[in-house]
C-alpha cells in the first residue's frame, strides 16, 4: 500500500463517464484504400444484423481510471456527472461495487447519461458516441495525493481554473491525459495545467498535436519538448512500438507485454492507470511503465475497458519475468 499520509484519498479521477454497450458481430465487411491508410466498416443497409455477444459496462477515461486505481489498492474518488436515468443508476451501482467513493458523482436532474455503442468486428471496433451537455463545477474535494484529469466536454476550462487553485492549496500532484475537446482547444487552453503537472500522458498523435505538426518526431526530442512545458514526468505511448518515458534525467522505452488480443477498448486508460498507481505506490518510472504495459495487455484480452483491469497481486504476477522489456534509451 502507498505510504500513509494525512491525505484522505490516494487518487481522485475527474472526467466524463458513459455507459458502453459492446456488440460483437461477424456479418460485416471492410473496404480499405489501396495503401490501407483508411478503411470503412460496412453493414448491409436496411438489413437486420445478427449480434453474437452483448456486454454492458461503465466507460469513459476517468471512470476506467477510478475503477482500475481502486483495484490496485488506492483509495479512490471520482468526480463525474451522470444523468438521472437508468444508465446513470447502473453506472453508480457498478462503481460502488468496485470500491470507488461516490461522494463526488453528480446527478444532472432531467439529463441523460453519456452513452456509447461499440461495434466489435474481428479485433477492432467502431464506436458510436452520444455526449450530453454538462455544466462543470469542481466540488469541494478532500485532500488527495494525486488527481487524474482526463476527457471532458465543452466547458472544461472552468474546471482547469478551479483545479489549479485546489492543487496549489493542497500540494496535490496532477496527472493529465487530455481528451478530444481539450486537445482541439489547443495547448494554450491547458498551458497553465502543464506547469503544475506531475505526469503528462499522451499517445504519439496527441503529443504531436500539443507540440505542433512541424515538431521533431524523434521520440527523445518529443519527450524533451513536452517536458519543457513543465510536467515532472512525460509518457508517450506508440501502439506496437511500446511506450516512452522521460523524468527530466533518463529516457525509457517499455515494449508491449505479450497478450492474446480480444478487443482493444480501454487499453490507453489501463496503461495510464497502471502507470499512475505505481507512482502512487512510490515506485520508479521504469517500474511504473511496466505496470502500465501489464494493465493494458490484460485489458485487451477481455471485452470492454474494465473487465481486465488488474489487482495489485495480479499486477505483480503479470510483471514477473518481464523486467528486460523496459530499458533506458
Amino acid at each position: 500500500m502507498p505510504k500513509k499520509t494525512s491525505t484522505h484519498f490516494d487518487m481522485i479521477s475527474i472526467g466524463d463517464t458513459s455507459l458502453d454497450t459492446f456488440l460483437k458481430i461477424h456479418n460485416a465487411s471492410l473496404l480499405c484504400s489501396l495503401d490501407k491508410e483508411s478503411c470503412w466498416f460496412c453493414l448491409n443497409y436496411a438489413d437486420k444484423i445478427p449480434v453474437d455477444e452483448i456486454h454492458f459496462t461503465p466507460g469513459g477515461n476517468a471512470c476506467n481510471n477510478a475503477v482500475g486505481s481502486s483495484r490496485l489498492g488506492l483509495k479512490t474518488g471520482l468526480y463525474t456527472i451522470i444523468g438521472d436515468d437508468d444508465s446513470g443508476r447502473r453506472i453508480f451501482e457498478i462503481i460502488k461495487k468496485e470500491g470507488v467513493h461516490q461522494a463526488y458523482i453528480k446527478v444532472q436532474k432531467g439529463g441523460k447519461t453519456n452513452y456509447s455503442t461499440v461495434l466489435m468486428y474481428k479485433t477492432d471496433r467502431t464506436i458510436l458516441v452520444y455526449h450530453n451537455h454538462r455544466t462543470y463545477q469542481l466540488p469541494q474535494l478532500a485532500k488527495t495525493r494525486w488527481v487524474y484529469l482526463t476527457s471532458m466536454g465543452k466547458g472544461f476550462e472552468r474546471i482547469h481554473v478551479q483545479l489549479i487553485r485546489y492543487l496549489n492549496k493542497n500540494g496535490t500532484k496532477l496527472a493529465f491525459n487530455p481528451g478530444t475537446h481539450q486537445l482541439l482547444a489547443g495547448e494554450k487552453s491547458f498551458e497553465s495545467l502543464l506547469g503544475v503537472c506531475g505526469a503528462l500522458i499522451l499517445n504519439k498523435e496527441e503529443a504531436l498535436t500539443v507540440l505542433g505538426t512541424n515538431a521533431d518526431k524523434n521520440i527523445k526530442n518529443m519527450l524533451r519538448g513536452l517536458h519543457h512545458f513543465g510536467p515532472e514526468v512525460v509518457v508517450v505511448t506508440d501502439g506496437a512500438k511500446g511506450a516512452f518515458g522521460f523524468d527530466g534525467k533518463s529516457f525509457y522505452r517499455m515494449l508491449p507485454m505479450p497478450a492474446h488480443v480480444v478487443e482493444r477498448t480501454g487499453a490507453g486508460d489501463a496503461f495510464s492507470t497502471g502507470l499512475l498507481a505505481a507512482l502512487c505506490h512510490d515506485l520508479p518510472l521504469q517500474k511504473a511503465l511496466m505496470w502500465g504495459a501489464a494493465n493494458a495487455a490484460s485489458v485487451i484480452e477481455h471485452i470492454g475497458p474494465q473487465a481486465g483491469l488488474l489487482t495489485k497481486k495480479q499486477m505483480e504476477k503479470r510483471c514477473r519475468g518481464h523486467e528486460k522489456r523496459c530499458k533506458k534509451l
